[in-house]
């Protein structure tokens, strides 16, 4: 069977997931959707849904791998950033534990490749110049560093097994149905409220949905991405007041901008507990995808301005309902 012609992507009724599905059935491949229950309110987009165990001992997993020549692993315990001091276990458990056991009975069931979606964070934040996959981890939370240690886990398992891993580390994913801060600010935004942004001066880079996922679906089936970690991005780093006017354009409302010294908003940052969101606001993090788009001739299909402006019409679409 040619790799990523059958493909089992779990986490499939979420953001990254739904998109992903669609466009793997576009794309003419068979899509099985793995799912926390077979009664969710989402949109349809895979060939056939399938609950995943909540224990390692169940043995269903050989008849959802059946077929299967590609996992997709979408499915984890997210990084909540109001989640100032979550519980290290509960994300090792997740994003671990359940990494491990899925990518066991993969290999045990035939599976080909595994593509393990991890996160920029397993590099580490702030700091000024862009990172890059040779960089040494440097994850600073819990989230970061459950997926830090599941993708050394993944490398054991490839090791054992002959899996071919693929490892992805996005920065902020946005597109239509982001949730989270982006979500936030694109409320902030249209309501037009005041933002004392305009003395940061930093760089971040994001990547719009449709971009994360023609880099998923490139990683499913090209030869050279077998072992890999690749960094991605939409290639547009933005400081924080930029991103803010880019999105204000695409809402088709002005961004209010106005100027507050960043030393005061890190002491009331850290007066009011909020220190490291205020630091993700003024800090950098910014990455280097050269490899991936060296390696795989990956480019972005969609510009930033193209995403903020899908991303801006279906805001405005669901808040106009």
């Amino acid at each position: 069977m040619t790799v990523g012609q059958r493909v089992l992507v779990t986490g499939a009724n979420g953001f990254i997931g739904t998109a992903l599905c669609r466009v793997l059935r576009e794309n003419s491949r068979f899509v099985r959707g793995g799912v926390r229950s077979l009664h969710f309110g989402g949109e349809l987009v895979a060939d056939d849904y399938v609950a995943l165990p909540l224990s390692a001992a169940d043995d269903s997993w050989s008849a959802i791998l059946s077929g299967v020549d590609t996992v997709v692993h979408l499915a984890a315990r997210v990084h909540v950033m109001a989640d100032e001091s979550s519980d290290p276990a509960a994300y090792r458990l997740a994003n671990v534990a359940g990494t491990e056991h899925l990518a066991r009975e993969a290999a045990r069931a035939g599976v080909s490749r595994f593509i393990f979606l991890s996160s920029v964070k397993v590099n580490g934040e702030g700091r000024d110049t862009p990172y890059t996959e040779a960089d040494e981890p440097a994850p600073l939370d819990p989230y970061g560093n459950s997926k830090w240690e599941a993708e050394t886990t993944l490398r054991q398992v490839a090791a054992e097994a002959g899996l071919e891993v693929v490892i992805i580390r996005p920065p902020l994913v946005y597109g239509p149905r982001v949730k989270a801060n982006f979500l936030r600010l694109l409320q902030i935004v249209r309501q037009g409220m005041p933002l004392p942004f305009t003395g940061i001066n930093n760089r971040r880079s994001l990547i719009y949905l449709g971009n994360l996922v023609d880099a998923i679906i490139t990683c499913v089936s090209h030869p050279k991405a077998a072992g890999q970690t690749y960094l991605v991005s939409d290639g547009d780093d933005v400081s924080t007041p930029e991103l803010v006017r880019r999105t204000g354009e695409a809402l088709g409302r002005p961004a209010r901008l106005f100027p507050f010294p960043p030393a005061l908003m890190r002491l009331a940052g850290r007066l009011f507990g909020k220190a490291a969101a205020v630091e993700r606001l003024l800090g950098s993090l910014a990455v280097d995808d050269s490899k991936i788009r060296r390696e795989l001739g990956w480019k972005p299909p969609f510009t930033m301005k193209e995403g903020l402006k899908e991303t801006a019409e279906w805001f405005n679409h669901e808040t106009n309902r």
